[in-house]
């Protein structure tokens, strides 16, 4: 069978890795924004997490011409009113690095008792002209006092996760794909990922790829 074109729609080598190692079994080439160039973005300023996955997605696959998966995943504090939620990247400015956002929620729970935190992630498939598939994954946790290990991205230094005893930094990638909320919404889509490709082939041959029937 070929295989069938889908575009990660991000830089970040981490989590483009964590989604290939999720989808390796599957016949899809798996490719994300830094394989094309320079490309244009669009903003991030949906009220929900859906909101953002479905037009970065949409966004992507219009721009690109190819089914784009995209995500929007953030963390959710309770002490904090549901904040960084779908500002997490951008919780110490719009440019912030990762070590900003962490110093930041550190300082904001200095004198927190409750740190009980939630990961949540949406993720969307999109084809340029129809509705995007969507998939969710949630995972709680509570956030550490200071940041501990040294694998993941973001916030995954101070985020505990009780089941394993371990930060989601200290965690390996196998470890931290079976329980984290990303791991959580691609297993979904997982699930129904042979459904998932014969939408994507049907859409693409109608779309004129005839390639895909070599």
């Amino acid at each position: 069978m070929s295989r069938i074109p889908l575009v990660i729609a991000t830089r970040n080598k981490g989590k483009t890795e964590e989604i290939r190692a999720l989808l390796a079994d599957f016949p899809v080439d798996i490719k994300n924004l830094a394989d094309f160039g320079p490309t244009p973005t669009t903003d991030e300023d949906g009220e929900t997490f859906e909101d953002n996955a479905v037009k970065k997605a949409r966004f992507t696959a219009k721009i690109l011409g190819l089914p784009a998966l995209a995500d929007d995943s953030g963390l959710m504090v309770e002490a904090l009113g549901g904040a960084p939620g779908v500002r997490s990247a951008r919780y110490a400015g719009e440019n912030a690095s990762d070590e900003e956002n962490n110093a930041k929620l550190l300082q904001e729970l200095e004198s927190a008792e409750n740190r009980n935190a939630a990961f949540a992630c949406v993720i969307a498939i999109a084809v340029p002209w129809d509705p995007a598939l969507v998939y969710e994954g949630r995972c709680e946790g509570v956030i550490t006092k200071e940041g501990v290990g040294s694998q993941g991205f973001g916030y995954d230094p101070v985020f505990y996760y009780p089941p394993l005893e371990k930060t989601f930094a200290q965690l390996n990638t196998e470890e931290k794909n079976r329980v984290s909320h990303r791991g959580q919404a691609l297993g979904h889509l997982q699930d129904e990922f042979d459904k998932v490709l014969i939408w994507l082939r049907q859409r693409l041959l109608e779309s004129g790829w005839q390639w895909l029937e070599e």
